[in-house]
Order: C-alpha cells, then sequence, then structure tokens
C-alpha cells in the first residue's frame, strides 16, 4: 500500500499545476506561535524526525505544499511563514537574518523539537544558514537552493549581476512605488527567474500577489533585502568564531538559474557538501519541477549517516 500512495504521490507532482496547490494534508495543522518580538503562522503535520521548510521571496510557505505532503509520510514537517511574510506578523524591524532566526529556534522550542534538517529556499537559505551557524548541535541535516548567502564565498561578485538589481533597491518611494502595484513588480521575478515562466501558474500569481498586497507585507519584503549588509557582517562573524558547518550540507540549484553556483557558494561556509541541480528549472523550483526538487531532498534527508 506505502508503494502505491507514493507512486500515485509522484504522478501527482509531475503534473505542473500539483505544485500551485495551496491547501495542506488535512492532517496538518495550523498555529500562530508567539516568540521573539512577532508571531509566526506555521503548519505542522507528519510524524518522526523533525524537518523545517523555510520559504522565499516572492513566495510563503505555502510554495512547499508539495514537499510537506511527501515528507509528512515519515517526518514531522514544520513550514513557517517568515517574519512580515505570509500569514505572519507585520513587524517593523527585526529582518536581519541573525535574528530571524531567534524565530525559528522559537517556534521549534514551542513545538519542543531539539534537533531537525532544514530544507530552505532563496531567502530561507539565508534564515536557515544563520539559525545553523548558532545552533550547529541542533541541525542534523541542511538543504540550501538556489540561492547565495551574504558574506559567503563570492558573495561580492554575486551582487554585480544585474539581474538582482533587487538587492539594492531601496529609498524611501519603494513602497509607495509598488503600493497596489504588487502583482506588476513580483511578475518580474517570477517571469525573469523561470525557466519556464507558464510553470509559474496564474492561480499562484494572483495568490501571492493578493498576500504581498497585505498592509506591511511590501515593506517586509524589502526589509529582507535591505538587511544584506548586516547579514554579511554577521555570517563572516559566525564562520570566524565556529568554523565552518560540519553537518551534511546539500546545495541544489536550477539548472537554468544557480545550477553548480549553490554549491560553489556553500564550499567556502561547510566542510561536507553534496551538489544537486534540479533539471528543466530555474530558480522557482517548486513550481518547475516538483517532482525532481522533491525526490533529490527525500533522497538527502534519508540517506544514512
Amino acid at each position: 500500500m506505502r508503494a502505491i500512495l507514493s507512486t500515485l504521490l509522484m504522478c501527482c507532482l509531475l503534473h505542473p499545476a500539483f505544485a500551485q496547490t495551496f491547501t495542506f494534508p488535512p492532517a496538518f495543522k495550523t498555529l500562530d506561535i508567539q516568540t521573539n518580538g512577532t508571531t509566526i503562522h506555521v503548519r505542522v503535520g507528519g510524524k518522526g524526525p523533525a524537518v523545517i521548510l523555510l520559504h522565499g521571496y516572492g513566495e510563503t510557505g505555502d510554495m512547499w505544499v508539495p514537499m510537506a505532503a511527501d515528507l509528512a509520510r515519515d517526518h514531522t514537517v514544520v513550514v513557517p511563514d517568515l517574519r512580515g511574510l505570509g500569514l505572519s506578523s507585520k513587524p517593523a524591524g527585526g529582518f536581519d537574518k541573525k535574528n530571524q532566526s531567534g524565530d525559528v529556534v522559537g517556534v521549534l522550542d514551542t513545538l519542543k523539537i531539539k534537533k531537525v534538517d532544514v530544507v530552505a529556499h532563496d531567502i530561507g537559505n539565508m534564515v536557515g544558514f544563520a539559525f545553523a551557524a548558532q545552533n550547529r548541535s541542533r541541525v542534523k541535516r541542511m538543504v540550501l537552493i538556489d540561492a547565495p548567502i551574504p558574506g559567503i564565498g563570492p558573495w561580492e561578485e554575486i551582487l554585480k549581476n544585474p539581474l538582482l538589481w533587487h538587492f539594492r533597491f531601496g529609498g524611501p518611494d519603494m513602497e509607495r512605488l509598488v503600493a497596489g502595484r504588487e502583482r506588476i513588480y513580483l511578475d518580474r521575478f517570477w517571469n525573469e527567474f523561470s525557466a519556464t515562466p507558464s510553470r509559474f501558474t496564474e492561480e499562484a500569481r494572483q495568490h501571492y500577489a493578493e498576500l504581498y498586497a497585505l498592509p506591511g507585507a511590501m515593506h517586509s519584503g524589502f526589509a529582507q533585502f535591505a538587511a544584506f549588509d548586516q547579514d554579511a557582517i554577521d555570517n563572516k562573524a559566525f564562520m570566524a568564531d565556529g568554523g565552518k558547518l560540519a553537518m551534511p550540507v546539500f546545495a541544489i540549484g536550477g539548472e537554468k538559474s544557480f545550477g553548480p553556483m549553490m554549491a560553489t557558494v556553500m564550499r567556502a561556509a561547510a566542510t561536507d557538501v553534496q551538489e544537486g541541480v534540479v533539471p528543466e528549472s530555474g530558480h522557482w523550483i517548486m513550481e518547475e519541477n516538483p517532482a525532481a526538487t522533491v525526490a533529490m531532498v527525500r533522497k538527502f534527508l534519508m540517506a544514512k549517516p
């Protein structure tokens, strides 16, 4: 029966629309956890070793529905919305990743989870890295997907890429410029960072645009990027104080995006790095090739030490 269910699940994953389903399995519960000066919206489901899934910019924890549904078969799966995004509260500040790692600590402590695997994408990489660097004995394995880490490896060279102009998009008028035009702003990311933009469906675009139009959401998104300079300082300090990370790290890039560069970045900060590339995918791995992404992550998490 388990094999049949697994086959059915993978068939669903192969259908592009599955990645655009935003409803977690019925056994998942939702919690609003107050911690570290904010409230984090969290979905929790499954049973077994714990894994936390951290999303990035332009999406929310909803991006992980296919991954969560698969891993919940034999894991306790924790899926938060980052502070300021999705259905988490929208504080005025605290968006440096060192502080946001405290949000992760608070969520896990509330759920009484001592050790955890970390799976992250985009901005989630940066939060997950800061969490792992400060809580090394607590993280068993870490998967980082298709985004650089401030201050780590070729960070300064990556910043020169003109596609990443939004890293420095700031000033007093930025929120006013995009107010009421959130969909226009976000479409640029979904289109230009995709290998196949049509795989980021209209349903998904409407879903996320509505969430990013909530009061305070765009401010929070801009603040995530504005914190990068401080994040770089903090990450360099983590490495100076504790040395490279020792837990196994799976560094995954989209074939048409970061590709093997993700592993290059992480080899500057970890001693045990495996390299992976999601085929036929740009940056939006859970929209463009969810089946391959889920299979790669599952294989890594299930590997014996």
